[in-house]
């Protein structure tokens, strides 16, 4: 909130307001809550996996193949101390020798998307580009999960077809909007 509305609300007898100094894009960047009408909206954030594997810089090849191999996904984030995105291993870098040290066959500084962003628009995005999955980060840097293009394109689509079903049923869709 602004710092005048925290004022006010303090003037009003509440103790426990605080000003969100970084705004509400902060906010919306990190997937925190939202309301008013487009609190329903499916973002990238919602969807995102949080649980792929990392490993650090330097971390052995042998040790990111493991992981990945455990949790069955086809990625390994290369993350720092702090869970700040550094790169990303896929399944093309494992063909190298299992000693080599991730930072040597990862692909650096990957492109990364914040958890706010429509489904919808992710959805396309990821076609368009060819991308399996997208890294999903805090406005911090820091990992929050990795969206893979198949589950958004199928929630998308899902919507989609939800609105059109509420549409020729007679109620409004998702925009409003009446059949008659």
């Amino acid at each position: 909130m602004s710092p005048r509305a925290a004022w006010r609300l303090d003037s009003l007898g509440f103790r426990e307001v605080y000003d969100y100094a970084a705004g509400k894009a902060d906010w919306l960047a990190a997937g925190l809550p939202t309301g008013g009408s487009l609190a329903s909206q499916a973002r990238a954030g919602g969807l995102a996996r949080p649980d792929v594997p990392t490993c650090r810089l330097g971390d052995r090849l042998a040790e990111a193949r493991k992981r990945m191999q455990a949790t069955g996904v086809d990625v390994c984030i290369v993350v720092s101390e702090e869970g700040v995105v550094l790169g990303r291993v896929n399944e093309e870098a494992l063909q190298a020798d299992a000693d080599t040290p991730v930072e040597s066959v990862m692909e650096p500084g990957p492109s990364t998307f914040r958890p706010n962003v429509p489904l919808e628009e992710m959805a396309g995005y990821m076609r368009k580009h060819g991308m399996a999955s997208a890294v999903i980060t805090t406005s911090e840097g820091r990992l929050a999960g990795v969206l893979y293009r198949q589950d958004a394109e199928q929630r998308a689509t899902s919507r989609l077809m939800g609105r059109r079903g509420r549409h020729r049923s007679g109620r409004a869709d998702a925009d409003g909007n009446s059949p008659h």
